[in-house]
């Protein structure tokens, strides 16, 4: 069955869905907690929530690379790290007051996102909840299961053994947030997924390192600095979005130089009009269901726009465009001219 109810449309509108259910459950749990009644606490939480529905508004989303809203992953985990917000004022509020104003305030940032326009993926946006949701629980209701409220509550760790701790709390999120997209998007097979987590790990990496240890030094920071913690360790991830933006629209120009350049043989008559762009559309269905993802999919799309680029040097079009028709000696011509072409063009 394939279209959008297949098994990964339907396992990802469940999720979405649960996704849901759970943000609405945390926050009437926590309407009833003390950290609502104190202006000070009213205070850093309504700054993270801020934080976090305007990074989840500018996220990052990029043909070839896996969507996502660093500074709003980073604050949440920051949130859900941060014990005192300034030396002496420690925060009285458990695991559900942070799902909740953390789930709200994405739910926030994706509604505004979709009302100007924006692309919105569901399930890349749930898995950053779940990861959100692993750290919180795992560090506020099993490493801290009371709600903060004095020294001791921070477990007795030294602060190097603290950082160390969030650490590995903030891999385990982000590890749950990779299994979940790698299972809901591709399709059955333990071999694929297996290949698609190993790819999904390996892209992710660099950018969930720096979340995590962005979301731990905000934490660890907020004791002598306070809520100004937030914007200060935020800032470099905020200017390599800047920086991503920038390749990304320079990708989008080469991108469509490529395809201008595969149009020349359907121009010339070598190829019947918008045959690369069909094969292009094929080649990428075959590869997403053998499990190829990221930029190698990328490199797919861009070969079979540029297949039967070196037929431009024929004296005569091969009939329909087919090369299968071609006798083995003008196929290999054919390649060595578009490895030429290609070349020259710089793409």
């Amino acid at each position: 069955m394939t279209g959008p109810w297949d098994r990964s449309g339907l396992l990802a509108l469940t999720v979405t869905i649960m996704g849901g259910l759970g943000v609405l459950t945390a926050a009437i749990l926590s309407l009833g907690s003390p950290a609502w009644q104190a202006p000070g606490n009213l205070v850093v939480l309504g700054a993270f929530g801020l934080v976090i529905a305007i990074g989840e508004f500018w996220s990052l989303n990029a043909a070839g690379f896996r969507e996502s809203a660093p500074a709003a992953t980073a604050a949440a985990f920051g949130l859900a790290f941060t014990l005192e917000a300034s030396e002496g004022f420690w925060i009285p509020y458990a695991a559900d007051v942070v799902i909740a104003v953390a789930g709200v305030a994405m739910a926030l940032g994706v509604s505004a996102r979709y009302l100007t326009g924006r692309p919105v993926h569901p399930v890349g946006i749930i898995g950053r909840l779940v990861a959100i949701v692993i750290v919180v629980l795992l560090y506020r209701a099993v490493h801290i299961p009371q709600p903060v409220g004095s020294p001791p509550s921070a477990g007795g760790l030294a602060p190097w053994q603290r950082a160390l701790l969030m650490l590995a709390i903030a891999g385990l999120g982000v590890l749950g947030d990779v299994l979940l997209t790698s299972s809901v998007v591709l399709p059955d097979g333990v071999r694929a997924w297996r290949r698609a987590f190993g790819d999904e790990v390996r892209q992710t990496f660099v950018l969930s390192s720096a979340l995590a240890v962005t979301g731990v030094l905000i934490a660890l920071a907020a004791r002598p600095l306070g809520v100004v913690a937030l914007p200060l360790f935020l800032m470099p991830l905020v200017l390599s979005q800047f920086a991503f933006r920038r390749y990304v629209s320079i990708r989008a120009t080469y991108l469509q130089s490529i395809r201008t350049l595969s149009r020349l043989t359907d121009i010339a008559g070598y190829t019947p009009p918008g045959h690369g762009e069909r094969v292009a559309r094929l080649s990428v269905s075959v590869g997403r269901g053998l499990g190829v993802t990221g930029r190698e999919l990328l490199d797919l799309e861009y070969a079979a726009l540029l297949h039967d680029i070196g037929q431009v040097a024929l004296i005569e079009p091969i009939p329909g465009g087919a090369t299968v028709l071609a006798a083995p000696a003008d196929q290999r011509r054919i390649e060595r001219d578009s490895v030429e072409i290609i070349r020259e063009t710089g793409v």
